[in-house]
């Protein structure tokens, strides 16, 4: 009886998406380490957190949760009124927020370059094509029906969210027209297959409902044993191998390559895990767990010197 209180906060934590809000946070910090750039203003760092909670939990409280034998379902059905609340709460934070920032670096935003204003509005673009064009002609039309590219949007997003946004606020903060290098680049590619990986394995979990809905994910489309060593293992391989080559190629110290390649080992194991059926918490907690290690891991390496 002593571990509901602990059962429910967890519970709460991950259903209710604060803790994609906190690996969110914990990557755009990452980022900031190991590209060398000036941590960014807090109220920066909670806007991320805000939105990021936001833009997951709309869909739970705007889709079915008719399903009984869905614990998150189940979750939602009896903590509305509270997730609500706290939607509207974290979406005036966030608001507030961005105005904040937006007032200390207004006057900049009229010297981005086309590219930069690009790639600020790529990621809301795509985000927001996730969930689907409300317009009377493309109700339908939406990336996450297109099973084999949902991990690659949400990739994308959250790479783009935490690797290209860090340094592009940055750049607009000094002000100076932001450049991109190789490493940033590679360091994007491997935040971005990291993200995928996690991605496809949580389609695994989502297998049986989207079999039933025709939903062709890679693991419906080619199966359980062939989405893990052909998929998996070889996106794995060349996320990790895109940084490594540039971290061996530019002379870093080993420590630093070993706990950027954890993270990825890890990965590897619970993708080989998973040919056995887990409960939704095992998913909830180990796979997008793992976000969170990388970004301790990717911090750490930065401060070794050895």
């Amino acid at each position: 009886m002593q571990l509901k209180p602990y059962s429910s906060f967890i519970r709460a934590l991950f259903f209710g998406n604060y803790f994609y809000g906190i690996c969110a946070v914990a990557l755009s910090v990452e980022s900031a380490f190991q590209l060398q750039v000036a941590l960014n203003p807090p109220a920066y760092y909670i806007l991320i957190f805000a939105a990021t909670v936001v833009y997951y939990t709309k869909a739970y409280l705007t889709e079915n949760l008719s399903d009984a034998n869905n614990k998150r379902a189940a979750w939602y059905v009896k903590n509305y009124r509270w997730v609500y609340i706290s939607q509207i709460i974290l979406f005036i934070i966030a608001l507030l927020c961005f105005i904040l920032l937006l007032n200390k670096t207004w006057q900049n935003i009229f010297h981005i370059s086309l590219i930069e204003w690009l790639l600020w509005f790529s990621v809301p673009i795509v985000a927001g094509l996730y969930y689907g064009i409300g317009l009377a002609n493309f109700k339908n039309f939406n990336l996450r029906n297109t099973g084999w590219l949902k991990p690659f949007v949400i990739g994308f997003v959250w790479a783009g969210t935490i690797t290209i946004y860090p340094i592009l606020f940055q750049s607009l903060i000094k002000p100076l027209h932001f450049q991109l290098t190789t490493f940033e680049v590679l360091f994007f590619i491997k935040n971005f297959m990291y993200i995928t990986l996690l991605c496809i394995m949580f389609d695994i979990k989502d297998y049986a409902t989207d079999y039933n809905h025709q939903l062709k994910t890679f693991v419906v489309r080619v199966g359980l044993r062939k989405t893990i060593f052909y998929i998996l293992i070889p996106l794995c391989i060349i996320g990790f191998g895109t940084f490594l080559f540039y971290t061996i190629s530019h002379d870093f110290n080993s420590a630093r390559i070993i706990l950027n390649a954890i993270p990825f080992i890890l990965i590897l194991i619970v993708a080989y895990s998973m040919h056995r059926r887990k409960n939704i918490m095992y998913y909830l907690i180990i796979i997008d767990g793992l976000m969170l290690v990388k970004a301790c891991f990717g911090i750490i390496s930065t401060l070794v010197t050895f």
